[in-house]
């Protein structure tokens, strides 16, 4: 049964090429500035085709996130989707643990974009001065989303024109430049090791579910949703095929490389190339952390309108129709994290939370295709039933590769989880005498 419309103030101010741009800064964050040299360091050539098939296996991924959220308008992505089609305990358990690993990604990401405008400026190699530049870029972008969806939104926008820009011209200037003799073909790797490479690059192709959680103040979610996933999906393979081409046929030492994109980038266009990449990681993770801080301050909103975590997180700015108290406990979180630097071991479940979402998504949207009384979806999945269980088989496939330290962290969140449900839900009874 779906969810009753959201009554708590959110303004619906997103539009469809906002939504493009939400999806694009979800994916292409810092991933894409390393990625290269690890795949062709498995694979060799042969990652051109491991990218290739990345973007096929994502693309199935977000094809049923494109049908189930079009069956929805309110707030809350993997959470609302797995509570309505699996119940109230799975969906908490999605959108808790999804919570989790995106603040951990966020703390993590924010000391890698420091790290980078350290090379720029090197007085932020300093600990005392990294420590106030991750405090003042949270702040600033908590302030940001603290004023509105529409400005942060906006800044969202900027963000992903400038990195697509300086990306596509890295392509652009860089496929004058191949060596021809960088590309012949070798001997087909390892099936393990192709099987390892699709597996790091399944990471980078994914973040695209963060446009689907802010749905309760996007103009019209239903029709917006699925145009916004596959159109920013077909940006990213073209985008990141390329990048891999040029990698490949300008960096002799690719594999060996610890940041190929900067190094390609000097080689065929010399310093100021190099800059403008370092420029591009830091717009790109830039990007990513503002989505962030919008798209995880949604779910603990999300989950508390429905009494899964206490009422107060579900209060929403008077003028500004934001979620507040929400907004300032996922900064808090993130920042607490990336100043104890405890989220390098809270991280570790970001790869097995991000598997749940995708995989609750796809049981959600079989059960929504049984159901006569299920919210109407306005996209459908190609193929049907067949596409949806291809993608169950991928993500159990990936499941299947998950470390064992992996899988102790994402139990420890999942009984601290609980905990706090039947807190929550034993204060909500206890309120309406139930």
């Amino acid at each position: 049964m779906q969810m009753a419309e959201e009554s708590s103030g959110l303004q619906r101010s997103i539009g469809r090429y906002d939504l493009v741009a939400l999806a694009i800064n979800g994916v292409v964050g810092a991933g894409i500035f390393g990625l290269p040299a690890q795949a062709f360091a498995l694979t060799g050539v042969w990652s051109l085709l491991a990218f290739v098939l990345c973007s096929g296996l994502a693309t199935l991924i977000a094809l049923c996130f494109a049908e189930v959220g079009s069956r929805f308008r309110e707030t809350g992505g993997p959470y609302l989707y797995a509570r309505n089609g699996l119940g109230a305990v799975p969906g908490f358990l999605t959108g808790w643990i999804w919570f989790l690993a995106r603040v951990a990604a966020y703390a993590a990401n924010l000391h890698l974009m420091v790290n980078y405008l350290g090379f720029v400026f090197p007085v932020l190699q300093d600990a005392d001065v990294h420590s106030a530049a991750v405090i003042a870029v949270t702040v600033a972008l908590t302030a940001l989303n603290i004023r509105g969806v529409r400005d942060s939104t906006f800044v969202s926008n900027v963000f992903a024109v400038t990195k697509l820009g300086i990306l596509f011209f890295f392509v652009g200037v860089g496929i004058f430049f191949l060596d021809p003799a960088a590309f012949r073909i070798a001997a087909p790797p390892p099936p393990d090791r192709l099987g390892t490479a699709i597996l790091l690059l399944v990471y980078a192709f994914t973040g695209f579910e963060l446009a689907a959680v802010p749905a309760g103040e996007v103009k019209d979610p239903q029709r917006d949703l699925p145009r916004a996933l596959l159109a920013a999906m077909g940006v990213v393979t073209v985008l990141y095929v390329g990048i891999q081409v040029v990698c490949v046929g300008t960096l002799p030492g690719l594999a060996q490389s610890t940041r190929p994109l900067a190094e390609a980038a000097n080689r065929f266009a010399g310093a100021p190339g190099a800059m403008a990449i370092v420029v591009g990681a830091v717009v790109s993770i830039l990007g990513n952390l503002n989505l962030q801080i919008l798209a995880c301050s949604r779910v603990p909103f999300a989950m508390a309108a429905q009494g899964d975590l206490p009422a107060v997180l579900a209060a929403v700015h008077p003028r500004r129709h934001t979620p507040l108290a929400a907004l300032i406990v996922t900064a808090v979180v993130g920042l607490g994290l990336a100043l104890s630097q405890s989220f390098l071991a809270a991280v570790t479940i970001s790869s097995m939370a991000r598997l749940i979402a995708y995989g609750a998504t796809a049981i959600a949207l079989l059960r929504f295709r049984s159901q006569r009384a299920a919210p109407a979806a306005l996209f459908y999945v190609p193929f049907g039933p067949a596409s949806v269980w291809l993608t169950l088989a991928l993500v159990l496939w990936l499941l299947t590769r998950v470390k064992a330290a992996e899988i102790f962290q994402t139990l420890g969140a999942v009984l601290a989880g609980l905990a706090l449900f039947a807190i929550a839900r034993g204060r909500k009874q206890y309120n309406t005498g139930t």
